[in-house]
């Protein structure tokens, strides 16, 4: 687990208790401060909006029947609202019961937008080039209504007491009704005229988010691994469900997930087949194994028990699913998806409640989300800590985690919009971790967390409250990037699509490159290798990454002995003019210093004046060399963009050069140039 160093005698009595180690996530600390997000005008329709590095192309209004101005959810704040509030609940809860009618997550399929509703689904379909199209509507109420696609199958995620087996609108009274519905449901949409509810799968505490994990072998096998967050169903309602700690019951439905198979060919006799006990203490068996609540030290969240997951994203081609599990980040192998189990674990007392995962690209890094007070709270205030409600990024090394910096909406948003870290999905862009994410009425924002210690923002929209000076809950709920758009399910004012504009931190480029990968279903806690096609754009993206922060990956004189070392041509550079230092026997006692550093105590081996002729080396190199091979790469790819024939020798002698070039340098530029290198090497077959 890891926790942070200010909290190092409390962490102490963590380690004894969880029987985890104690290791710390860094960052530099985040400003939270006041910007052109930070007094935008109200209103349900009309509120004010700011935008930087994207533009809202369309806004389309909530669906008929999935929309009610009257009903908006907002916290009462004296007794006297408190009482009004639970008067209109008793007189009709299918209209005024919270988020009654809030829109959801979203999945893609085949041109289809499908967006989940607490009262059912819609789809729109997004072939056309203009706004969205309504194209079906399902009233289906239960709660929260995340959904996913498959094919012709569209599952969908229902957790409150009243939902209905017959999807019915009536509700479903009493502390046990036999015709209650908590769990997965699954949708035949074959025909979008008639959709029809082919099997429900009932679960012991229902579902709030669900993920798709296919079989490795089998294309003919689903899995859903369905995280519930729920109370626990009477036993007299479902008999597989039981209540209580696994220390006084240890067939207790708590500390587990639910595993469902379903055969594609026979959706409706999907079952569960496993609860894998995935928090289990992995030395001791015992299932109580994880986090357990509470606060960690004064300057602490109050944080939740590790007995559930919020939502779980997997990673088939690698074998690897990342949960976000209320009081703790783990990891999963899941090469057997039926048994899933833990390789590594997280916890960090700046984390309220891990509420999601997104992988990058790579693998080797995650974003995990904290949704600090449940996403009805006013939580990106100046006077909010940076670190509370915020992105933890982490790295993966060995199938282990570890925390290495936190970030958070850089705005300053206002007491009267709820805002905390939410949904979101990568961005294609190739040689970048970019993600782009909803923050509720904090509105939509980009990530770049390519480096993992500096994540930053480099783009984002917004908009003012629903309603100047009260808090009623809106905003976006999942903002995804869906083959080529943004994407974002509006709480309370219906489906937002975005698209991203150039700009100092992204190039026209870098936006082509993206909007040129298509995938024909996403969904977007099944996570996918990204896979560009080759082209003019994707190797321009690249240089622009490089052109972007020349120096930020090449030693300097003023790096460490390890650094110049390490990179072959400065390490030549090094040997040429200081020989010996990069073979000396003592250097592991010296490395992290720099040459001015050991210079003095060299006994003048390492003399001024050859410090100062490696300098002018590797300035020379840096700039000579690595100016005039950009050159050269930008005008072979503007002659791939004219078209004609392909000078395959000269496109096969310019990827040799690039790959010498990557060879030279470090960091993800030597990944960028050897990216380039293999365009032309496939250009030049």
């Amino acid at each position: 687990m890891n926790v942070r160093s200010t909290l190092l005698s409390t962490v102490a009595v963590i380690g004894v208790l969880t029987a985890t180690t104690a290791t710390q996530a860094q960052a530099p600390t985040q400003v939270i401060a006041a910007d052109a997000r930070s007094a935008l005008g109200g209103g349900l329709t009309d509120a004010g909006t700011a935008a930087s590095g994207m533009a809202l192309e369309y806004s389309v209004a909530p669906a008929p029947g999935f929309s009610d101005p009257e009903a908006l959810f907002s916290l009462p704040s004296t007794q006297a609202e408190a009482d009004a509030f639970m008067a209109r609940m008793r007189e009709n809860p299918a209209r005024y019961a919270p988020l009654s009618l809030a829109n959801s997550d979203l999945a893609m399929s085949d041109g289809k937008l499908f967006v989940g509703n607490f009262n059912g689904f819609n789809a729109y379909d997004v072939t056309g080039g203009g706004a969205p199209r309504l194209v079906m509507s399902v009233v289906c109420p239960g709660g929260q209504g995340d959904v996913s696609v498959r094919g012709n199958l569209l599952f969908m995620s229902v957790e409150e007491n009243r939902g209905r087996l017959d999807c019915g609108t009536s509700g479903a009274n009493g502390a046990v009704n036999a015709e209650r519905f908590r769990g997965v449901r699954i949708f035949d949409i074959a025909d979008l005229n008639a959709p029809r509810q082919i099997a429900a799968v009932q679960t012991c505490r229902g579902s709030h988010t669900h993920t798709l994990v296919p079989h490795p072998t089998d294309a003919n096998i689903l899995y859903i691994y369905n995280s519930g967050t729920s109370d626990v169903r009477e036993t007299a309602e479902l008999a597989i469900c039981t209540d209580g700690q696994p220390d006084q019951n240890p067939e207790t439905a708590l500390f587990s997930i639910d595993v469902i198979k379903v055969a594609l060919d026979r959706p409706q006799d999907a079952a569960i087949v496993s609860r894998p006990r995935i928090f289990a203490d992995g030395q001791t068996g015992r299932v109580a194994g994880l986090w357990r609540g509470g606060r960690a030290g004064i300057a602490s969240q109050s944080t939740a028990q590790t007995n559930q997951c919020h939502d779980i994203t997997v990673y088939p081609e690698l074998g690897l699913a990342a949960g976000a599990c209320s009081g703790n980040g783990i990891l999963l192998d899941i090469s057997n998806p039926e048994a899933p189990t833990r390789t590594s674990d997280i916890f960090d007392p700046d984390m309220a409640y891990w509420h999601s995962a997104t992988f990058n690209n790579a693998g080797d890094k995650v974003v995990f989300t904290d949704e600090w007070g449940g996403g009805i709270g006013a939580r990106c205030q100046a006077t909010d800590p940076a670190t509370w409600g915020a992105n933890m990024i982490a790295t993966i090394e060995n199938r282990t985690l570890r925390g290495r910096a936190f970030h958070k909406l850089p705005s300053a948003q206002g007491p009267d919009q709820n805002c905390v870290a939410h949904n979101g999905t990568l961005i294609p862009v190739p040689g970048r971790d970019l993600m782009v994410q909803a923050w509720y009425q904090g509105g939509i924002s980009v990530m770049d967390f390519t480096d993992p210690t500096r994540p930053m923002e480099i783009a984002y929209f917004d908009r003012g409250p629903v309603e100047a000076g009260k808090l009623f809950v809106a905003g976006s709920w999942s903002a995804y990037w869906l083959n080529g758009r943004i994407y974002s399910s509006e709480i309370a004012r219906g489906l937002d699509v975005l698209k991203l504009v150039p700009g100092d931190h992204l190039s026209a480029a870098e936006i082509a490159a993206a909007e040129s990968v298509r995938v024909a279903e996403i969904n977007p806690q099944t996570q996918a290798r990204i896979r560009w096609p080759d082209s003019p754009d994707v190797a321009d993206a690249y240089l622009d990454q490089i052109a972007r922060a020349p120096v930020a990956a090449r030693p300097t004189i003023a790096s460490p002995i390890k650094d110049l070392v390490a990179n072959p041509q400065t390490r030549a550079i090094l040997d040429k003019n200081l020989p010996g230092v990069s073979t000396h026997p003592a250097l592991s006692q010296f490395e992290d210093m720099t040459l001015a550093q050991v210079a003095p105590m060299s006994g003048g081996a390492i003399s001024a004046a050859a410090v100062a002729a490696f300098e002018t080396d590797l300035d020379a190199t840096a700039t000579d060399e690595t100016a005039a091979l950009m050159t050269r790469t930008r005008a072979a790819i503007a002659q791939w963009r004219r078209g004609g024939r392909v000078d395959r020798r000269g496109a096969t002698e310019l990827a040799g050069q690039l790959t010498a070039a990557a060879d030279r340098t470090s960091g993800a530029d030597a990944v960028r140039l050897k990216a380039v290198a293999g365009l032309f090497e496939r250009r030049g077959r």
